[in-house]
């Protein structure tokens, strides 16, 4: 089975997390935390950060390490590096999803998120219900 390694940023603004529909592929429509393949060379932070620059046309800092989440799709294994971030800008530019949202934690059971995506909820509300100060 081919394995994928990515990271992903979880991006806040007050009590909002900015979410992605992909627009594209064979999980098409289904929602995630943006990001992309940490390529070689790279680790998962560098990686991050160019994929939220490249999709989003955004700037971020990363707060921490949230988790990192594996998932068996059918034809890969995944591995996700998962960190917690805010915008240095406000400014977002829409280049590769099909829609984008920012939801409240109480909205998260109403998204149809990605299998793998899902497994990093439990973390986020926990991390959430902290306060990010860790």
């Amino acid at each position: 089975m081919k394995n994928i390694y990515v990271s992903a940023a979880v991006i806040r603004k007050e009590k909002k997390i900015f979410v992605t529909q992909r627009g594209y592929g064979e999980f098409k429509d289904g929602w995630e935390f943006p990001g992309g393949k940490v390529e070689a060379g790279e680790n998962s932070e560098e990686a991050v950060k160019r994929e939220i620059q490249e999709e989003l046309g955004a700037s971020i800092e990363i707060e921490r390490f949230l988790t990192s989440v594996e998932y068996d799709y059918p034809k890969f294994h995944l591995k996700m590096d998962v960190y917690l971030c805010h915008l240095l800008h406000p400014k977002l530019e829409l280049r590769e999803a099909e829609a984008t949202r920012w939801v409240d934690v109480s909205e998260f059971d109403g998204i149809a998120f990605l299998p793998a995506d899902k497994l990093v909820l439990p973390s986020l509300k926990d991390a959430l219900r902290k306060g990010t100060s860790e």
